[in-house]
């Protein structure tokens, strides 16, 4: 019976004495979290998107809490309006960017046109993996244009915010400007890389150039009605340097662009978009009886 109880109390005993080690080692290398980031947390939209470069929210809140210098962490998708406030709290100064929304660089539409042709015809049926990435991989596309959008929505899988879809009469992806966050993941997924996040511009105005197409202009005529054939038109009518041709393709800087539009009126393939600006009303001639 002795043996017994000298067993149990040596067993209380040993069990005292390792919860006290226990203790004091855990106070000693304990980690004390700044109950900031819990606050910052708060205030980031929660989207765990990882545009930021974070793996979601929370590392983004601790790196924000942490840096000195937070102008070059910014969140896409709850922007300056989200920033500032978060910066105003930690007392740093707020990184400031330019709204951004993506943009598919891509008009070659597959939709039948009324005299039955097509702006990209189909010379072949892919019947594999709905795809794009795979699709890629293993073939060079249904079109002429092996640099054109695939259609296969791998973009519309990765966005997080219902902002962008595959029209089922042209095939290219549609971003929606209001939803759009700038994430980038639609960017990431596109295997062709037609989708570029731009400068949302002043009242959602934008230009730019639909086609990625480097091939020579002959070949890209044929592939696609509206592909960029590199003549130059629009570099030698734009005033602000801001068109650059490279690789029989030309782009338009978002920074320099003033949307003067004249690009647009050049281009002889219609290769240039613009978007959100007024719809132009028809001109109305007035006879001189009129007048008279």
């Amino acid at each position: 019976m002795m043996t017994l109880v000298y067993t149990v109390a040596a067993l209380v005993v040993l069990g005292v004495v390792l919860a006290v080690v226990l203790y004091f080692v855990a106070q000693r290398f304990r980690v004390v979290e700044d109950p900031r980031i819990d606050q910052v947390e708060s205030l980031l939209p929660g989207a765990n998107c990882g545009a930021c470069g974070y793996p979601g929210c929370r590392g983004m809140a601790e790196a924000l809490v942490s840096d000195e210098d937070i102008s070059a962490l910014y969140c896409p998708v709850g922007g300056t309006a989200t920033m500032k406030p978060i910066a105003e709290f930690l007392g740093k100064a707020a990184p400031e960017r330019e709204p951004e929304v993506a943009v598919v660089r891509c008009a070659g539409s597959c939709a039948l046109k009324p005299d039955g042709t097509t702006v990209r015809p189909r010379h072949s049926h892919y019947d594999g993996a709905p795809s794009c990435a795979i699709e890629s991989a293993t073939y060079a596309g249904d079109t002429g244009c092996s640099f054109g959008c695939l259609g296969k929505g791998d973009c519309v899988v990765v966005c997080a915010f219902d902002a962008i879809h595959i029209n089922p009469q042209t095939g290219l992806p549609e971003v929606i400007d209001e939803k759009c966050t700038s994430c980038g993941k639609c960017v990431k997924a596109c295997p062709k890389m037609i989708i570029e996040l731009r400068r949302r511009g002043p009242k959602g105005r934008r230009v730019f150039v639909s086609c990625i197409n480097k091939d020579k202009g002959a070949v890209t005529r044929k592939a696609c009605e509206v592909g960029c054939i590199g003549c130059g038109k629009c570099v030698k009518v734009c005033e602000f340097e801001a068109i650059t041709l490279e690789n029989n393709l030309a782009y338009i800087d978002p920074v320099k662009c003033r949307l003067c539009r004249k690009c647009v009126a050049e281009c002889p393939q219609n290769s240039i978009i613009e978007v959100g600006f007024p719809t132009k009303k028809p001109t109305q001639s007035v006879s001189q009886e009129g007048l008279s």
